[in-house]
């Protein structure tokens, strides 16, 4: 699970991160400003999901788009 060259973490390390985080904010006995942290952190790392999510998808139907139309194929192209 590398990072990225810019420093964002890479879409397991971004989930694993906010599973830890949910954790800590479901396990309580923290102070309101701890939560708070927590909190923005855990928006802050859903929002790096949620990118490398639509990354995803964007690839994904392109790749989809590429095999329903392939093209001309070699017999179609005139010489």
């Amino acid at each position: 699970m590398a990072e990225e060259k810019d420093g964002t973490p890479s879409y397991e390390q971004a989930r694993e991160e906010l599973s830890e985080v949910v954790r800590r904010l479901e396990a309580g006995g923290l102070t309101l400003e701890q939560s708070i942290e927590l909190w923005e952190r855990g928006e802050k790392l859903a929002a790096i999901c949620e990118e490398w999510l639509q990354g995803a998808r964007v690839r994904l139907a392109a790749a989809m788009a590429q095999r329903e139309d392939p093209g001309p194929t070699p017999e179609a192209a005139p010489f």
